[in-house]
């Protein structure tokens, strides 16, 4: 039972209004400094009161940065990743969950694990793999000295090269999967009712329907909020794509912003930088506003 009184009351409306205000406070600096011309932008303090320049701003970091197509690469790789991960962690949540076979708890686990590994942890293999997909092959075949064989009887020289630098498959790929989306699929795919597998056998629905047809639809909201949390995260990845495009063709929004920063020397243009945060900040902020309501079903729902 919750208790309501009118001072409990008081104290919960200014916590929350506390915790407004230092949530949106940084938003607020922000737009204000992208508001004002380069002189206003580095006094000290920096005026408070939003200034006249802010579309003349906003205008300049878009064309210097080129923002139009760093934005259609960062939503294709955050929407890339995004749908590879509930793909990908769907399907593994459902064959650990419904099917019967010896070690399947000894691999959810290893998976798990893999939560203690962020990406920064384990970036040199990865980024290994991306330069060359087919190099654990080669180093195999040059172990068991295959490499030799072949060249030493077939006059041919062995070097199975196959990078994915510099392009989408190379971005989105190497993220695709994650312990969290699997973790959470789990433990919702196991709130469902042993009849509901039954009926669906007795209705002669194989694994495939039965994942399509009636687990899959009673997880969207769990869809839903693992697609938001992974299109947010790819979108403000920064480390990933600065290693694996070093064309700016398929540099992301989030990485060119350091364009818009000047280099040792220069003048910190802190007005044109803030106007490109808002501008790579605000597909985020319109996708969690139309995600928020299956954002926090998935999150917190319970019924079936």
């Amino acid at each position: 039972m919750i208790e309501r009184t009118p001072v409990l009351d008081v104290v919960t409306q200014v916590v929350l209004a506390l915790g407004f205000v230092v949530a949106v406070l940084p938003f607020v600096v922000v737009a204000v400094a992208a508001s004002h011309d380069l002189r206003d932008v580095n006094l000290v303090p920096m005026p408070l009161i939003p200034g006249g320049h802010f579309l003349e701003n906003l205008t300049e970091a878009w064309t210097r940065a080129d923002l139009g197509h760093k934005l259609f690469n960062s939503f294709v790789f955050a929407a890339g990743v995004a749908g590879g991960k509930v793909i990908v962690s769907a399907l593994t949540a459902y064959a650990i969950v419904f099917f019967r076979f010896p070690g399947r708890q000894l691999i959810f686990w290893s998976i798990f694990v893999t939560l203690m590994l962020p990406l920064e942890v384990r970036i040199v293999p990865t980024y290994a793999v991306a330069a060359n997909v087919l190099g654990p092959y080669q180093a195999i075949l040059d172990v068991t000295g295959l490499t030799w064989l072949i060249e030493r009887f077939a006059g041919v020289h062995v070097d199975l090269q196959f990078g994915l630098l510099n392009s989408y498959t190379g971005l989105i790929l190497p993220l695709v999967a994650t312990a969290t989306g699997t973790f959470l699929y789990r433990q919702f795919f196991l709130t469902l009712p042993d009849e509901l597998v039954e009926a669906a056998k007795m209705d002669g629905a194989g694994p495939i329907r039965f994942f399509f047809d009636m687990v899959l639809p009673l997880s969207r909201n769990n869809v839903a909020a693992l697609a938001t949390i992974m299109f947010l995260w790819a979108w403000n990845q920064y480390l990933w794509p600065l290693l694996v495009t070093t064309e700016p063709s398929h540099a992301t929004a989030v990485t060119e912003l350091k364009q818009l920063i000047p280099n040792v020397g220069g003048i910190p243009e802190w007005n044109i930088a803030m106007a490109g945060t808002l501008i790579v900040m605000a597909p985020t902020l319109v996708v969690v506003i139309v995600m928020q309501r299956w954002f926090v079903r998935g999150l917190i729902a319970t019924e079936k």
